[in-house]
């Protein structure tokens, strides 16, 4: 007989999301375990990884060994781990960034401070190629665009395996590192189904409901709202989302009980097409998935959609890879002004800058006039009409390799106090190390993957 259908909540969508999501996703989780079949099994799941969140971890542990998971990782978790815990709520995340034990000794650590029954914490591994012999890999594939760069991070994107295995062996918790956004809802399909690493249609169909929930609120209204076009109740209450996956890989979306927001054909169709550059070919490490005859229906319960028709054919041979590099520093500078003639004397702002800086190529916006609909040089791409605007901010930026020329941009925005036109004020600047990124891709077999269970807080 086939297990009951699964349930996976999700209480983040990226790293920074809000601490209080997660919450109103548990009640109703356990709500749902005390009045669904016997069975059945509920999961927690937070998205925390961007391209570049990786390095900016990276950069966190090289100051603190301790360091480099969710900076946000004890505030999510708190409210929530006793209760998951009591329930049966297994948690899996790549929460663990670029130190996955170190966050599983952190929940450890946690669920004893909470008087919780110590949970078994899995770790999955493999993910990080910075050592040695990885780089000589990166470099066989990436040739002279290694030359001169001092690497960052090296992470490949690794997929649901080892999650399943790591559930199988008993794990209540799960932290990974860099796995595909989805293979955090494929790898629990995996386990509770006990589905073939190879059964393509249903590992596509579990796939797009992982992708349906790893934005979080996105598919909830949050992303979807747009004033009087496409309004979105209660949107400061925004529920995170819920699917229901069946023994098919079928799923429903709907949200946490008693939130705002909503769940729609509209806004499950919106995110379904979120970042897939080809519907008959979204590549992951698990699947390729096939969402060209996919049907998304509303239905009769209120906040509840249906995804139906995905395929899926085998998965790619290759890992997919990014490298992340120290690429030199940005430098920003804004100033403000008001009153009659603003937009022009913001404009004679900027031409300052640009005959006082020549070696740099800026970056000018004029807030209120032209920013995003204008290119670096602050010239306008889209026909608006000149009204005088009375209130605009000036940004300039710039990137250089060198420190000391990027300074020098932060340094003359400051001196436009007294140096630039009349009226301006309200200085900020900052000056930031920048990241850049490259990506290859590597066969399978050149990324092993494990889990591993951390069964001592100190180990």
């Amino acid at each position: 007989m086939d297990n009951p259908p699964l349930l996976i909540g999700c209480a983040a969508g990226f790293s920074g999301d809000r601490i209080d999501a997660a919450g109103p996703v548990v009640d109703t989780l356990i709500a749902r375990l005390e009045t669904g079949p016997a069975g059945q099994r509920a999961f927690l799941i937070f998205e925390t990884l961007a391209e570049r969140t990786l390095a900016l971890a990276q950069l966190r542990r090289r100051a603190d060994p301790e360091a480099g998971y969710e900076p946000l990782l004890d505030a999510m978790l708190r409210p929530v781990l006793s209760r998951c815990l009591a329930n049966g709520i297994r948690i899996v995340s790549n929460f663990g960034a670029a130190n996955p034990r170190a966050a599983a000794r952190l929940i450890a650590r946690l669920a004893r401070e909470l008087g919780a029954e110590a949970p078994r914490i899995a770790v999955v591994e493999g993910d990080d190629l910075s050592s040695p012999e990885h780089l000589a890999l990166l470099r066989e594939r990436l040739g002279a665009r290694m030359d001169g760069i001092r690497i960052v991070s090296a992470n490949a994107y690794i997929g649901a395996e080892p999650i399943r295995e790591a559930l199988d062996a008993g794990a209540q918790i799960v932290v990974c590192g860099r796995v595909a956004d989805p293979s955090l809802t494929v790898g629990p399909a995996l386990s509770h189904f006990g589905w073939r690493s190879d059964d393509w249609e249903r590992l596509g169909r579990a796939t797009m409901a992982g992708h349906l929930l790893e934005c979080g609120v996105q598919v909830c209204g949050g992303y979807f709202a747009d004033p009087g076009y496409k309004d979105v109740p209660d949107l400061e209450a925004v529920g995170f989302p819920i699917a229901v996956i069946d023994a098919d890989g079928g799923c429903t979306i709907g949200k946490a009980d008693g939130t705002g927001g909503l769940v729609s054909e509209a806004t499950v169709k919106e995110q379904l097409l979120y970042e897939v550059h080809d519907p008959s070919a979204y590549l992951t490490p698990d699947v390729v998935a096939d969402i060209s005859e996919a049907e998304v229906h509303a239905l009769d319960h209120r906040d509840c959609v249906a995804l139906r028709g995905v395929k899926g054919h085998p998965r790619p041979s290759h890992y997919k890879v990014n490298v992340c590099h120290e690429g030199g520093w940005l430098a920003e500078g804004e100033i403000s002004y008001a009153g009659p003639r603003a937009e022009a004397r913001a404009g004679l702002a900027a031409d300052v800058l640009r005959k006082r800086l020549p070696a740099l190529q800026l970056r000018v916006d004029l807030i209120g006039a032209v920013s995003v609909f204008g290119d670096d040089a602050g010239r306008t791409l889209a026909a608006t009409a000149d009204e005088g605007l009375r209130d605009v901010r000036l940004r300039v930026a710039a990137a250089h390799d060198d420190r000391a020329q990027a300074e020098r941009l932060v340094r003359e925005v400051v001196a436009l106090y007294t140096c630039g036109p009349a009226g301006g004020g309200g200085v900020r600047t900052a000056l930031t190390p920048r990241l850049s990124t490259l990506s290859c891709l590597l066969p399978r077999e050149a990324v092993p993957v494990r889990h591993v269970f951390i069964e001592e807080v100190a180990q």
